[in-house]
């Protein structure tokens, strides 16, 4: 951590040049600058990505920032202020701490926090930071969070931890056991000291991996930010018995979408097939997609399902839905002839479910532009027939 970055002057300089071309400034002379060009560029690349997703610390004076890519894997200030929603207490340890995001809001709801970060200039810069934003029950720790809690005796209220993805196996089936640190390996230390294990994972994550390779696990929160799902975290309680409820979130601005079932429900929930054409179609929202509900939701909002895999519903009378509606305009067969008189030159957009072309070789073979008001969705029916819905959105 080069802490001449944060003289004033410096500062100034970063500040000032927020939006200006990072190529110009590289070529221009900076004579009067004691410092490389280059760690200031790499500052105000960093800042600039903070902007929208970390407006905390963008906004904060004297805020030292770390490359990119540590800016890019951090949470979002939005999803780590769900998280430490999820769970409260006295005491809690972020065994992965990184920039420190997911610490300082935990440190909202929690007495004392303990972060853990492996890489000694990363932890530095999260000390300086959390002087300046203020968050004073925050203890900073330069280590490995797994050997520090192996060596430890303390007892947390909370143990929070999100393992990264071994870049060898990439490509491969993603499983826990693939991840640094290895949660299933070490799942009974982390009961040693805690009864609760808030666990974050990739996205890409099957859940019914997930649910084989851990125990205990009381809930499994998916957290979508505009229909795009950024987390997927898994909620341990110690020797929890209790059947496993699956939440679906997606955050659109200061509101959020809520959507839960039990997994044994949605093992035997049934859900009645559209064998005809109704007047609304609905599309769930990312988050329940990933949640795997689709006999739930359909069940829970009195919808009948286009076909098994397909994931889209219909009704007669419009419901409140945690996705897109639309009113059905035409209902037709998977056939060009007639899907090119309706499409040929249109602006649309076109979304497939249970369709075995993609959405470049649709719009390449009927002619169709982005945009408009007309919403064509590429599907199955309960038939097992291919078939085009025309819609607009409600």
């Amino acid at each position: 951590m080069d802490k001449s970055i944060l003289n004033t002057s410096n500062q100034i300089f970063i500040n000032n040049n927020i939006n200006s071309d990072i190529h110009a400034l590289l070529l221009k002379s900076h004579a009067e600058k004691r410092i490389d060009i280059r760690s200031l560029i790499e500052q105000i690349e960093s800042k600039k990505k903070c902007l929208l997703k970390l407006p905390s610390w963008y906004n904060c004076k004297n805020i030292y920032y770390p490359n990119k890519l540590s800016i890019e894997q951090t949470s979002s200030e939005n999803t780590a202020d769900f998280k430490a929603k999820l769970v409260d207490g006295n005491t809690i340890i972020d065994l992965t701490g990184g920039f420190g995001v997911d610490s300082y809001y935990f440190a909202k709801h929690f007495k004392q926090v303990t972060h853990c970060e492996i890489n000694k200039e990363l932890s530095e810069i999260v000390e300086h930071n959390y002087t300046q934003l203020g968050a004073n029950n925050i203890k900073v720790i330069s280590d490995d969070g797994l050997s520090y809690l192996e060596s430890s005796t303390e007892a947390y209220d909370c143990i929070y931890i999100d393992p990264s993805r071994r870049h060898d196996v990439k490509g491969k089936v993603f499983y826990l056991n693939d991840c640094l640190p290895n949660v299933p390996k070490h799942l009974y230390l982390l009961l040693k000291h805690a009864n609760t294990i808030l666990i974050k994972t990739s996205p890409m994550l099957d859940i019914a991996v997930g649910i084989s390779e851990l125990k205990y696990i009381k809930s499994i929160h998916i957290v979508a930010v505009n229909n795009e799902v950024k987390e997927l975290l898994f909620l341990i309680e110690k020797n929890s018995t209790e059947p496993i409820t699956v939440y679906a979130s997606n955050i659109k601005g200061n509101a959020v979408s809520h959507f839960s079932f039990l997994i044994d429900e949605e093992y035997d929930a049934n859900i009645s097939l559209a064998t005809r054409s109704l007047k609304y179609l609905y599309e769930p929202n990312s988050a329940i997609l990933k949640s795997g509900g689709f006999k739930s939701v359909g069940q829970r909002y009195g919808l009948k399902k286009l076909h098994q895999h397909s994931h889209l519903y219909m009704s007669d009378n419009l419901v409140d839905f945690p996705g897109r509606r639309f009113s059905i305009l035409k209902v037709m067969p998977y056939q060009k002839k007639e899907i090119l008189k309706q499409l040929k030159n249109k602006t649309c957009h076109i979304t497939i479910r249970n369709f075995p072309e993609s959405v470049a070789q649709l719009k390449a073979k009927f002619k169709t532009k982005d945009g408009g008001d007309l919403y064509v969705f590429f599907t199955t029916n309960c038939d097992n027939k291919k078939i085009v819905i025309l819609t607009s959105k409600i």
